[in-house]
C-alpha cells in the first residue's frame, strides 16, 4: 500500500518524542524533606519553585473569586496578624500572605509558597479569633506541608503514564473562560486535597493553634459546625469549604483526641478571642443585608429578570455606597438590557472604588465597544487582561485587530482566547480558523493517496474543523519504476465539518513506486 513519506516520518518520530519526555520527567524525581513533619518524601518541587509558583498564581486566584475584600482594611489586618502569629509557631519560614476575597461562598484556600486567603463569606460564619486562627492553622499546613506541590507532582506523573500508555494505543463565573497561567491559578485554588492531607492539615493546624495561645477545642467545635452544615446541605458551604475540604465526624474525633493528648502534654489555658473578633467584624456583620441584596441580584440577573435584579442591586449601593462589587453589579444589569451608557457610568463608579479588579474592566469595555468607543474599549479589554486573562477578553481583543485590518495580531488574539473551551474560546477559534485556513490549508487539512485493490490510486482529503470548506486545491506527485516524475492537481468542491472525500486519480498505478499530496489552497465555505 502506497503511504506519503511525511505520514511514515510524523509515526517514526513520535514515540521518540514521548519516550524522551517520559523520562525527562522521571529524572526529575528525587527524595525532599516535609517541613511540617520532618519525615522524606518522594517529589521534585523545590521550596524555591513552590514560591515562585505561589507567587506567580496568587493575583490570578484571587481575580477569579472575586477580588479583594477593600470596604473595612481593617477586616484584612486582622486576618494577617492572625495569620503571621501562627505561621510564626509553624517553624516554617515561607514569605505568607493573608488575603480576604470579596466573595460570599464560605470559602478559604492555599497556595504552594504560603499564599493564603479566605472569603468574607467564612468569616462571617466563625464565631471567634480561635475559629479563624484553626482555619489559617489548618491552611497553612497545606501550603507548608507540600500539600499543593505534591498535587502538582502527582498530576506531572500522571501525565507520564498516560504518555507511556499512548506508545502502546495511539475544564467564578468566568471559570470556563480562563486561559492561560489562569488556568493554572483555578487548579490551584479547586483542588481536592485527600483524607491523608486533612488528616495533617487537622492535627498540625490544631498544634499550631494552642501553640499561638489559642483554646485548641475551636478545632473541635469548628469541625462539629462544619458536620452540621454538611448534613443540611447548605448549598453555599457545598460549594466553597466543603467541596475541597469535606467534613467528617472522624475529623472531630481525631480532634478531640488530640486537645486531650496537649492537655497530657501539660498545655493549659489559651484563648477564644470572642470579642476582639467581634469588633474586627463589625462592619462585615452591620452589611450583611447589603451583601444579602448583592447575591439576590446576581442570581436575578442570572435568570434575567432585569428589574428584579436592578432593584435588589440599588438596595445594596444604598446599604452600603462604597462597595465597588455592587456598582460593578449594577454595571452587568444594565449591560445587559442594553443599556449602555448607564452600564459605562456604573462600572467607572466600581473602578473609582476598587482600581484592581478584572470585571469592571472587561465589563465596561464590552459597553464600550457596543457604543463605538473602540480606543477606550481596547484599552479597557487590555486592563482586563492584565489582571485575569480570559477568553472573552482576548476575544473582543482580536476583533477590534481585526476592524483595524491587523490579520497577524487577531489570529494572535483568537488563538489566545482559543486555550478555553468557554463559548468566546470557540467562537475565537472558528474565527481563527477561518482567517488562517486560507493561508495555512495544510495545517487544517490532511491529504493522503493510496492504492486499492483494484490497482486505482485513489486521493483523501480529510476535514478535520468545524467548518465546511470549499475550493479545494490538492497538488499530486508521483514517481514510478522507470523513475519517472508525474506532478498534477485535484480539485474538490466542498468537504463537510468532519468529513472526508475520495476520488480516483488514477485508474492504473500498478507502476508507481511512491505517491504524495499536499493541500495547496482551500477556504471556508461561504453557503451551504
Amino acid at each position: 500500500m502506497l503511504k506519503t513519506k511525511w505520514s511514515r516520518v510524523v509515526r517514526m518520530y513520535e514515540p521518540v518524542r514521548i519516550l524522551a519526555a517520559a523520562g525527562l520527567a522521571w529524572a526529575l524525581v528525587g527524595c525532599v524533606v516535609n517541613p511540617v513533619t520532618g519525615e522524606r518524601e518522594v517529589g521534585f518541587i523545590s521550596v524555591a519553585q513552590q514560591i515562585s509558583m505561589g507567587e506567580r498564581n496568587y493575583v490570578p486566584a484571587q481575580q477569579m473569586q472575586g477580588g479583594l475584600y477593600q470596604v473595612d482594611p481593617g477586616v484584612t489586618e486582622y486576618v494577617r496578624a492572625v495569620g503571621m502569629r501562627l505561621a510564626a509557631v509553624s517553624g516554617v519560614d515561607l514569605p505568607y500572605e493573608f488575603v480576604v476575597l470579596n466573595n460570599s461562598v464560605p470559602n478559604a484556600w492555599a497556595m504552594p509558597g504560603g499564599k493564603l486567603a479566605i472569603n468574607r463569606g467564612l468569616l462571617t460564619e466563625l464565631g471567634s479569633e480561635a475559629e479563624l486562627a484553626a482555619v489559617l492553622g489548618h491552611e497553612i499546613v497545606h501550603a507548608a506541608g507540600r500539600h499543593g506541590a505534591k498535587a502538582v507532582e502527582r498530576g506531572v506523573l500522571s501525565q507520564v503514564a498516560l504518555l507511556g500508555v499512548a506508545i502502546g494505543t495511539h475544564r467564578s463565573e468566568y471559570s470556563q473562560a480562563l486561559v492561560g497561567g489562569a488556568a493554572l491559578a483555578a487548579g490551584l485554588v479547586n483542588q481536592r486535597y485527600g483524607r491523608d492531607a486533612e488528616r495533617e492539615a487537622d492535627y498540625y493546624g490544631t498544634r499550631y493553634l494552642a501553640a499561638a495561645g489559642y483554646d485548641p477545642m475551636a478545632a473541635v467545635t469548628l469541625q462539629e459546625t462544619f458536620v452540621r452544615l454538611s448534613e443540611g446541605r447548605s448549598t453555599s458551604w457545598l460549594e466553597g469549604l466543603f467541596a475541597s475540604h469535606p467534613p467528617s465526624t472522624e475529623r472531630v474525633a481525631n480532634n478531640r483526641r488530640l486537645v486531650e493528648t496537649l492537655r497530657a502534654e501539660g498545655f493549659k489555658g489559651g484563648n477564644l478571642g470572642v470579642e476582639p473578633y467581634t469588633a474586627a467584624l463589625r462592619q462585615l456583620r452591620e452589611d450583611a443585608d447589603a451583601y444579602a441584596a448583592a447575591d439576590e441580584a446576581r442570581k436575578a440577573l442570572a435568570a434575567r429578570d432585569y428589574a428584579a435584579a436592578r432593584t435588589a442591586a440599588q438596595k445594596a449601593i444604598r446599604l452600603q455606597n462604597r462597595e465597588a462589587a455592587f456598582h460593578g453589579l449594577l454595571g452587568d444589569i444594565e449591560r445587559g438590557e442594553r443599556r449602555f451608557d448607564r452600564a459605562i457610568a456604573a462600572y467607572d463608579a466600581a473602578i473609582a472604588r476598587d482600581d484592581g479588579y478584572f470585571a469592571y474592566y472587561l465589563g465596561r469595555g464590552l459597553a464600550r465597544n457596543e457604543r463605538g468607543a473602540r480606543t477606550g474599549a481596547r484599552d479597557d479589554f487590555d486592563r482586563s487582561v492584565a489582571l485575569l486573562p480570559t477568553a472573552i477578553a482576548f476575544q473582543q481583543l482580536g476583533r477590534l485587530a481585526e476592524a483595524d485590518g491587523n490579520v497577524e495580531r487577531a489570529l494572535e488574539l483568537y488563538q489566545a482566547a482559543a486555550q478555553s473551551e468557554s463559548p468566546a474560546g470557540v467562537a475565537a477559534r472558528t474565527r481563527a480558523l477561518e482567517l488562517d485556513l486560507p493561508r495555512n490549508p495544510a495545517r487544517y487539512l490532511q491529504a493522503a493517496v493510496d492504492r486499492d485493490a483494484r490497482g486505482r490510486l485513489l486521493l483523501t482529503v480529510a476535514n478535520g474543523t468545524p467548518v465546511a470548506v470549499e475550493d479545494v486545491l490538492v497538488r499530486i506527485e508521483t514517481l514510478d519504476d522507470q523513475g519517472q516524475r508525474q506532478r498534477g492537481e485535484r480539485r474538490l468542491r466542498r468537504i463537510e465539518p468532519g468529513a472526508s472525500r475520495t476520488v480516483v486519480v488514477l485508474n492504473d498505478a500498478a507502476r508507481l513506486v511512491d505517491a504524495r499530496a499536499a493541500v495547496a489552497a482551500a477556504r471556508p465555505a461561504t453557503a451551504p
